[in-house]
């Protein structure tokens, strides 16, 4: 998968939770130290599952089960490189986002994975992937994965 800017946004479709980890795990396979993965969707579009796969991809043990940091908002795991994982969906506006440390995971200690990122569209740096999850039907979803700025 390449996200190089001169190129138009990807469409995919998954038909289950599985596919849509599967796709996470091929976009994390390409994904280095620094790289912010800015993922969107409605709740219950599979933000966490995507999330899931982009851990798997950047080699988190499939034992360790990634769930969303809704209560913590910032989790880290181990991967070939560290992984940081935000989940955003509690913060009520984008004045909260200041109290937290997030600006501080934009530098290159890790892979950064924030769910729930357009609360903080402002924040972000614009080299970020961004990822939006549509839901389809019950099981299909319509994951547009937009080229880096």
């Amino acid at each position: 998968m390449t996200t190089s800017s001169n190129l138009s946004t990807e469409v995919r479709i998954t038909k289950s939770p599985e596919e849509t980890q599967s796709l996470g795990e091929e976009i994390g396979r390409e994904l280095v130290r620094g790289d912010i993965v800015a993922i969107t969707g409605e709740l219950g579009a599979g933000k966490t599952c995507l999330a899931q796969g982009l851990g798997w991809g950047i080699g988190i043990d499939r034992k360790v089960y990634m769930t969303s940091p809704s209560f913590t908002l910032i989790k880290e795991y181990r991967g070939r490189m560290p992984v940081c994982h935000i989940d955003l969906f509690r913060l009520k506006n984008i004045k909260e986002a200041y109290d937290l440390p997030i600006e501080d995971y934009f530098f290159g200690r890790c892979v950064t994975i924030i769910e729930w990122a357009d609360k903080i569209e402002s924040l972000l740096p614009p080299e970020h992937l961004r990822i939006d999850i549509e839901i389809v039907s019950e099981n299909e979803r319509r994951i547009k994965i937009h080229p880096r700025d």
